[in-house]
């Protein structure tokens, strides 16, 4: 029997969120700070301004460097594929 899971549209959202934080290298509490401060008001207080741009640079910056790996596993693909 399988089981299934009903989630609202504010359980999925934040699912997609953690989906999309977890390669990047957050931790569960980091994670749990940014979803916390995702679900305030708009217009975050100056501080929580902060605290957000300190995580978009980290994801940034984590973004980047996940690209520069790819890019590496490309070019070792490209080499093994030209060998005999």
């Amino acid at each position: 029997m399988t089981a299934i899971r009903v989630f609202s549209e504010e359980d999925f959202e934040r699912l997609m969120v953690i989906k999309q934080m977890k390669p990047l290298g957050f931790s569960l509490d980091e994670m749990t700070e940014i979803l916390t401060l995702l679900a305030g008001p708009e217009g975050a207080a100056p501080e929580q301004s902060e605290v957000l741009a300190g995580f978009l640079d980290r994801a940034v910056h984590q973004r980047a460097k996940m690209a520069r790996n790819l890019a590496q596993a490309d070019e070792f693909i490209e080499r093994l594929s030209r060998l005999p």
